[in-house]
């Protein structure tokens, strides 16, 4: 059955396996169901600052939001933003805005930009953004965004060292992060996890009888932490494939996730695969990480990049857990994350990383690629 795309899921009547929905006109009906399976997905997290409702101030989740952004850069063609948060979505609209002439500046509450790689790797996001002229403030919170005497914005937040910050500026974008959009599954029953997360098994099944989940809505299976709640767009197809198999007779479980992400900064891209060090120790493991450095292909080769690596392993077994890479976006970043990824995945020690067969051509490589010298490095600091 196809639902109008303005239709909105109100309430599960699970003993009578129905699904009560309301139209675009406020009319309700009860649509009974065989299995149900939910997607929800996530809604943006709204940080307590005061103007969030103010014309001007977007915050960015969905297509809509998107719509909103782009109307409000064609009719108003502001000539400044100001992004509060760093993260992926963060950076990437920071150069999107740079990109149309825009005038950016850029607040992180937490101490450093792109969190989710260790502080070492984030300096280097941070300073590529400076480069490309984008004001970076870390260590800032923003307190209260007003409506200015001159018609813009006026953005109030706290430094590092407690002074105060003020901005002026025609526009601003949040983005901060996520929470699951759990309620409609929470109200019928369903058990939450991991930051209100529902709870699944790796068949996507919820603890309500013929309803599955998956997605952003839905706990994430990680194969070195178990349970958490890790919303990215390849689990969320991953799960839904499943969920959809299984509502159809099918028995295929989640492999899991390694939390295995890159992003493009301009010229240059960050990645990370698995676990770093305050992970690994909450995970029960012993870790050691290692930073190095290699050069994307044979230096002598014209157009060669230095790679920036931090490698993480168990001391104990040798295990691999973690990888996180900076490098230029020519530099085959997002491929070689991958192959980290896949080591992982298949429970490789670090030292085996070496007796990989990976190709090599001096335009494109070396005899040992950079991964393997980051394995040799790691072994060598034992």
């Amino acid at each position: 059955m196809t639902l109008h795309r303005d239709t909105v899921a109100r309430r599960i009547d699970v003993e009578a396996h129905r699904l009560l929905v309301a139209g675009p006109e406020g009319n309700e009906q009860l649509i009974g169901y065989d299995k149900l399976v939910i997607g929800t997905g996530a809604l943006p997290a709204r940080p307590p600052i005061e103007g969030l409702e103010l014309d001007g101030v977007h915050l960015l989740h969905s297509m809509g939001d998107t719509f909103e952004l782009v109307r409000t850069l064609e009719e108003r063609s502001p000539g400044s933003a100001l992004i509060v948060g760093a993260g992926y979505i963060g950076l990437e609209m920071a150069e999107a805005l740079s990109a149309r002439g825009l005038s950016v500046t850029q607040m992180e509450q937490l101490p450093e930009v792109l969190p989710t790689v260790d502080h070492e790797l984030g300096s280097l996001v941070h300073a590529e953004l400076e480069r490309q002229g984008i004001e970076v403030l870390t260590g800032t919170a923003v307190e209260s965004i007003r409506r200015s005497d001159i018609g813009g914005l006026r953005v109030e937040a706290v430094g590092a060292t407690g002074s105060a910050v003020t901005r002026s500026i025609d526009m601003v974008l949040v983005v901060v992060g996520v929470h699951p959009d759990s309620e409609l599954a929470a109200e019928a029953g369903a058990t939450l996890g991991a930051r209100g997360a529902i709870a699944v098994d790796r068949q996507m099944r919820t603890s309500l009888p013929d309803v599955l989940a998956a997605g952003d809505c839905v706990v994430t299976h990680h194969r070195l932490l178990g349970a958490s709640y890790l919303p990215l767009g390849t689990t969320a197809h991953k799960q839904g494939r499943i969920a959809g198999e299984n509502a159809l007779g099918g028995t295929r479980e989640f492999a899991g996730s390694l939390g295995t992400q890159v992003v493009k900064i301009f010229d240059q891209a960050a990645a990370r695969t698995g676990l770093r060090d305050h992970e690994a120790v909450a995970a029960g493991f012993d870790p050691l990480t290692v930073e190095s450095e290699a050069d994307d292909h044979k230096a002598y080769y014209p157009g060669s990049h230095r790679i920036r690596m931090r490698i993480t392993g168990d001391r104990a077994t040798g295990r691999l857990l973690g990888l996180q890479l900076f490098g230029h976006r020519d530099a085959e970043i997002a491929k070689r994350i991958d192959v980290a990824a896949t080591a992982i995945f298949h429970g490789m020690t670090v030292d085996a990383l070496s007796d990989l067969d990976l190709s090599y051509t001096p335009p494109l490589g070396s005899p040992w690629d950079a991964l393997q010298q980051a394995a040799q490095a790691w072994a060598g600091s034992l």
